[in-house]
């Protein structure tokens, strides 16, 4: 197939190429050559390359910075996919595209299902929340893939994060009120192989198995690099964030299971490849 990745150079896009080219004709598109939030520019690129799937991995994902800048935001994560499906729709050429577990409130206190009633708390949720709706709208061509608590070797990420500090600082301060599913990028563009070469179509939930609190995830990310650092739960309120998270935004991978036959990864054997691979 001849694909086309948009944001190939970003976290989860530069994976997803690598993953690709080994068996695919893959090019790349990225914020210093497309902007996605022009209907002309995403018409003109898809024309051009005339792919068989464009993979939309481009997003505005810095959440507290959506607060702020809500039109950027909304021009990016929403606007952007609407022009990308009408660019496809009359080639009928499909789609895959990538939204977030923040399209949920965290009030259900048991794992998310595909079909489940989304109600995003913040702006950043709200603007991917928009995405998936334009995306069901105007493509009838598509594998929409939502994920969770991404980390990876490109890019700013928790992993990298709580890693840097640790080495610099005695005492970390991690939230113990929020619960999801660390995803290895690595993983999940394994994943979206599998769904775009079996020619499945619809929503799909992925993540690496199993959930943890922030706090949780820190402390074995510690562990695991080695490193003897004091991590200290505390409360989302004690940050002072712009946006609010969901306390519980825990993915069911069930449909990604039923449909391919392949589990994730549990997110601590994940973690413990990412860290021996980048040499942390």
């Amino acid at each position: 197939m001849k694909i086309l990745i948009l944001g190939h150079k970003g976290m989860l896009g530069s994976d997803l190429f690598l993953r690709l080219i080994a068996c695919h004709d893959v090019e790349g598109r990225d914020i210093d050559d497309l902007d996605i939030s022009s209907g002309d520019d995403c018409r003109d690129v898809i024309l051009e390359i005339e792919p068989d799937v464009v993979v939309n991995a481009a997003a505005y994902t810095d959440v507290d910075g959506c607060e702020i800048d809500r039109e950027r935001c909304f021009s990016v994560n929403a606007e952007g996919v609407k022009n990308i499906a009408l660019a496809c729709r009359d080639q009928g050429i499909r789609i895959v595209h990538f939204s977030t577990d923040y399209v949920f409130d965290g009030n259900k206190g048991t794992p998310y299902r595909e079909n489940d009633e989304c109600n995003p708390i913040n702006v950043y949720g709200q603007s991917k929340r928009m995405g998936e709706l334009y995306l069901q709208e105007f493509s009838n061509n598509f594998i929409l893939i939502r994920s969770a608590w991404l980390y990876g070797r490109n890019g700013k990420n928790f992993v990298r994060s709580i890693i840097e500090k640790a080495r610099t600082e005695d005492t970390l301060e991690v939230v113990n009120d929020q619960r999801g599913s660390p995803t290895f990028t690595w993983d999940l563009a394994a994943a979206v192989q599998l769904l775009i070469e079996s020619q499945h179509s619809g929503i799909f939930h992925v993540t690496n198995r199993g959930n943890c609190s922030w706090y949780e995830f820190a402390l074995k990310i510690v562990q695991v690099a080695g490193i003897e650092a004091f991590v200290k739960p505390i409360k989302s309120s004690e940050l002072k964030r712009k946006a609010n998270r969901p306390h519980y935004s825990v993915l069911s991978s069930r449909r990604f299971f039923e449909a391919t036959g392949k589990t994730m990864r549990f997110w601590q054997v994940a973690l413990d490849d990412f860290i021996g691979r980048t040499g942390y």
